[in-house]
């Protein structure tokens, strides 16, 4: 059997290959810390599971509408403009399997073959898979620790050629945790303004996770509204992974668009999860909050202790539940047999030598740089730093 080349064009995320050596080392009795994946530790708040329970048994097993059930769209709609004071109609609003189905909907139906698609580093292996699928061109640009790794309004304006068609980023940031301020956000906003024939999907996913004040989006620029894409979802906030919703508010014929690629795929999200994540998004967020308290104090433990580790440089994560530190300094040294030349050495060296599962940060366009998911206990955290501090002194 002949496999189409399309899959040549992109490769597995290593995220889920550092996850699966991790797995390999705990089947044979090695105790591994896990800081691989990107994925709560909580268990999905009771309201929501009761929720799910009860739309089960008031008998809901049926299809639902491709864009999703209208009184889901209804409280996108009324938590767009609750928490970030953004007017979409329900018409401008479709649930998907998950927000990465969501992006896939939207870059599907926004890219040509040829169509230039600025992605600033380090961000979401995802994005660029993406755009490949499409065969559309990925143009990097590199953000680095010293601008807490976020795109300047110059460095937009440098990017930007007559065959740019789309922008994608994230903020909350993953895999760094950089959130954008409302200011820098309408640096980028003025740039945009002068070149209408791009599009920007902003990945919103992490939004509740966030340290340093309310979440800002891009979509609340007026002049850039019907080119914004606003891509979110339950899997985070809500820690709801295995769920599977995720929604975009975008313009109508956006929606439009993906709603006849989407039926020709999935059809409707699960109608169990959509009955979920009504009472998900209307009802009190007190739960989310504790969970965002609780990312806080491991933030706070993780950036604080990479700081301390000679030789490893860190930023302060603004939010999401990451840590990505540059440990550059480290190449060119080794420990017995084992060398140290890029990220991706390091990576497998901490998993085998220290036993901590990380990423290499080349997976997400920075390749100086590994990155650490905090979604796990303090306890956990407290041994992969030791762990990790023991291993990287080991190395001259």
């Amino acid at each position: 059997m002949q496999l189409a080349d399309r899959l040549n064009s992109f490769s597995e995320p290593q995220t889920i290959k550092m996850a699966k050596l991790g797995r390999e080392l705990k089947a044979r009795g090695i105790n591994i810390v896990d800081l691989s994946l990107g994925e709560p530790d909580f268990m999905t708040p009771e309201h929501i599971r009761k929720a799910a329970i009860d739309a089960i048994n008031e008998g809901y097993s049926k299809y639902t509408p491709v864009v999703g059930m209208p009184d889901l769209l209804e409280a996108i709609s009324l938590k767009l403009k609750r928490d970030n004071n953004l007017d979409y109609q329900t018409s401008e609003i479709m649930v998907s399997t998950g927000a990465k189905h969501s992006l896939a909907n939207a870059i599907l139906c926004l890219v040509n073959p040829g169509d230039e698609v600025i992605i600033p580093t380090p961000y979401w292996v995802t994005y660029s898979a993406q755009v490949q699928l499409a065969q559309g061109e990925v143009k990097f640009v590199h953000c680095g620790i010293e601008n807490d790794f976020k795109i300047t309004p110059q460095q937009l304006e440098e990017a930007i050629t007559p065959n740019t068609k789309l922008f994608i980023f994230s903020s909350p940031c993953n895999p760094t945790g950089s959130v954008y301020t409302k200011e820098e956000l309408a640096g980028l906003a003025e740039v945009f303004a002068k070149h209408p024939q791009v599009a920007i999907i902003s990945d919103e996913i992490y939004e509740y996770i966030n340290f340093i004040g309310g979440h800002e989006s891009i979509a609340q620029f007026t002049e850039l509204k019907d080119r914004v894409v606003v891509i979110n979802g339950l899997s985070k906030g809500f820690a709801m992974t295995g769920w599977r919703l995720g929604y975009m508010a975008a313009p109508r014929e956006l929606i439009q668009a993906c709603d006849k690629l989407q039926a020709q795929f999935t059809s409707g999200a699960c109608v169990i999860t959509q009955r979920a994540a009504i009472k998900a998004l209307l009802s009190d967020l007190g739960p989310t909050h504790d969970m965002v308290t609780a990312y806080k104090q491991r933030r706070d433990y993780v950036a604080e202790a990479l700081r301390k580790i000679p030789g490893v440089k860190a930023n302060i994560p603004g939010g999401a539940f990451y840590a990505f530190p540059d440990i550059s300094s480290f190449f060119g040294k080794k420990y017995g047999h084992q060398q140290i030349s890029n990220d991706v050495d390091m990576s497998m060296y901490l998993l085998n030598e220290g036993h901590v599962s990380t990423v290499c940060g080349s997976a997400f366009g920075n390749d100086k740089c590994i990155r650490l998911s905090t979604a796990t206990s303090m306890a956990n955290l407290y041994e992969a730093v030791a762990r990790i501090s023991a291993a990287l002194a080991k190395l001259s």
